[in-house]
């Protein structure tokens, strides 16, 4: 049979790196849905105050805190990868009630605080630009965002709302625009420098807090569990995981830690380089953290700061909520998930709009909401060493992860976490 030589070409395939890019982006896993939450208005709010306030001496806390963020999250996606149970799931059948409920309690108050503190922040930021007042706008996020996990899924939220997330890129842009001194930039990154002082260690204690987050644990251990049930995988009769799906594991943990700690290191210096060089280094408002894009968009810094504080809250608050949810659903015993319908798991979708209800309603007491956003992070810095223990203690013990316990590496930057927040929260009660 001869080739046939009219037959239509076929279309241009995407070039590979286009096609690795939608796919990678598309695709989002739990670990880069994790790395994008974690830089929610709490941490962007929190890194501009570190910059603002100590100009590039904080840089190098993105990259001590890049492997400890890593390790944590790693050790819970593991957890909820072999077990196929969410970490208050694993707690409920290994260790007394006391135990679980405490570790629960200490989530439950971090979640509450930071979602009042993402509700307020995405308020004041949508007030700078629009004028809407604050006190109507965060019951609108908040009713809006509930309204969509109810009607949608948080797949088709993040799906949408991930894109405004690219806009916090233009703090990298911002960087160079600005002229950052790079000399001073790696030398703070590289030769870390420490002020023995209240206000440093409660910088510390924010960025830490803000990047190993109580409720990015609970989260990313049942988001792998929900993953694998998507998949069609029967986890009632699973035994463990597989190298490939370890090894998957490990490669999306840590993207998703990357990313967010590349937009950390960048919102720091891009603040240093601008409200720091300007001699503005204490942060009030929205209007002020908005203005070191000024020298990459003029009057549209506030526009871009609003839109990325908008898109990092959508993909953050439902990660808040949800985290509850599945802890005090898995302490239960109750049946819920974010994958079924509000019918099928009303508990579940309860204590979501409950959470987000007492976060609403903490926005009006009154407090500043930049203030917030970065007490929240210091909170979150102190709450986590515990639960920290916690995760290590299961993950290190082979009744409950059988031949996937804990590397050597992975164990002892684990402990490296514990102790350094430990160290820095001490610092912060008894600095000057």
């Amino acid at each position: 049979m001869q080739p046939a030589t009219d037959a239509p070409d076929a279309p241009d395939a995407p070039a590979p790196k286009q096609r690795a890019f939608s796919f990678f982006f598309s695709n989002l896993g739990p670990g880069l849905i994790t790395g994008a939450a974690d830089d929610d208005p709490s941490g962007i709010s929190t890194y501009s105050v570190a910059g603002a306030m100590f100009g590039y001496l904080p840089l190098w806390t993105a990259l001590v805190s890049f492997p400890l963020m890593t390790a944590v999250q790693l050790m819970c996606a593991r957890l909820g990868l072999v077990t196929g149970l969410g970490l208050a799931g694993v707690i409920r059948r290994r260790y007394s009630r006391w135990v679980l409920w405490g570790a629960c309690t200490l989530l439950i108050v971090a979640n509450v605080i930071n979602i009042a503190a993402d509700l307020g922040g995405m308020a004041e930021a949508t007030t700078m630009v629009t004028g809407a007042p604050v006190t109507l706008m965060v019951p609108v996020y908040g009713v809006l965002l509930v309204s969509l996990l109810m009607w949608s899924s948080y797949r088709s939220i993040a799906r949408v709302f991930k894109w405004l997330t690219l806009v916090l890129l233009a703090y990298i842009l911002t960087a160079f625009v600005a002229r950052a001194d790079w000399r001073l930039a790696l030398q703070a990154t590289f030769i870390p420098h420490m002020e023995w002082s209240r206000a440093f260690f409660s910088v510390l204690v924010a960025i830490l807090g803000t990047t190993i987050s109580p409720y990015l644990f609970f989260w990313q251990a049942a988001q792998e569990v929900e993953e694998e049930r998507a998949l069609g995988r029967d986890f009632a009769h699973r035994r463990g995981a597989t190298r490939e799906e370890l090894d998957a594991c490990r490669i999306d943990v840590t993207t998703g830690m990357f990313a967010s700690n590349t937009i950390m290191y960048f919102i720091i210096m891009t603040t240093a380089a601008t409200l720091h060089a300007q001699g503005k280094t204490h942060i009030a408002t929205a209007q002020e953290a908005a203005e070191a894009l000024r020298p990459l968009a003029g009057a549209g810094a506030y526009w871009l700061f609003t839109l990325g504080l908008i898109g990092t809250g959508m993909l953050a608050v439902p990660v808040l909520a949800g985290s509850c949810a599945y802890a005090i659903a898995e302490a239960s015993a109750w049946r819920g998930s974010l994958n079924r319908q509000p019918g099928r798991a009303k508990k579940f979708y309860l204590v979501i709009a409950v959470a987000v209800a007492l976060g609403i309603a903490l926005n009006y007491f009154g407090f500043n909401a930049i203030g917030l956003l970065f007490t929240t992070a210091v909170i979150n810095g102190i709450l986590a060493p515990p639960l920290i223990v916690i995760v290590l203690l299961l993950t290190g013990d082979r009744t409950v992860m059988g031949d996937a316990v804990n590397s050597r590496g992975v164990e002892f930057l684990g402990w490296l976490a514990f102790a350094i927040m430990v160290v820095a929260a001490v610092g912060l009660f008894l600095g000057a």
